[in-house]
């Protein structure tokens, strides 16, 4: 795994690479079902969708949680699936919630028929200007780190 976060114009972004042990079917097919994701975000976050049973990523899909971002700080988060390649790329975006940006690319590579690299791009900017770059060196930073190391572990035990 690979895991790195860089600044730029008070914009972050997070880049994750993690080679995975099966096809870029096997992988494809989990990771753009929403209903997977709660499987691979930390339980400390009581990750829930609110906006009933879901289908596997399309554009335009708009999905809403339930989400703890603090401990004891729950809040909803809607994001919208903007573009879908299959078994290439899905982005989703924040529409409402914690972030005042938020664009998540999730990219699919094969290596060879049994292995896939899948890469996470993440560019996200804080609200509250100087108060929210001082949030981000005291936990927000080290947060995301935790929930990318927590995902990379629970989809090398899956």
């Amino acid at each position: 795994m690979s895991l790195s976060i860089k600044s730029h114009s008070n914009i972050f972004t997070l880049k994750s690479e993690v080679n995975l042990p099966m096809p870029i079917s096997t992988a494809w097919d989990f990771f753009s079902s929403p209903h997977n994701l709660s499987k691979i975000t930390p339980p400390e976050m009581n990750f829930l969708i609110t906006s009933g049973p879901t289908k596997k990523a399309y554009s335009g899909q708009i999905i809403s949680y339930k989400v703890n971002v603090l401990k004891y700080f729950r809040l909803n988060w809607v994001t919208e699936i903007t573009q879908v390649e299959f078994e290439q790329y899905f982005i989703d975006e924040q529409r409402f919630g914690p972030y005042k940006m938020w664009h998540h690319e999730h990219l699919f590579e094969p290596v060879d028929a049994n292995n896939c690299k899948m890469t996470d791009i993440v560019s996200y900017k804080l609200p509250f200007g100087l108060l929210g770059i001082l949030g981000h060196k005291l936990f927000i930073k080290k947060q995301l780190i935790s929930i990318f190391e927590y995902r990379t572990q629970q989809i090398q035990s899956l």
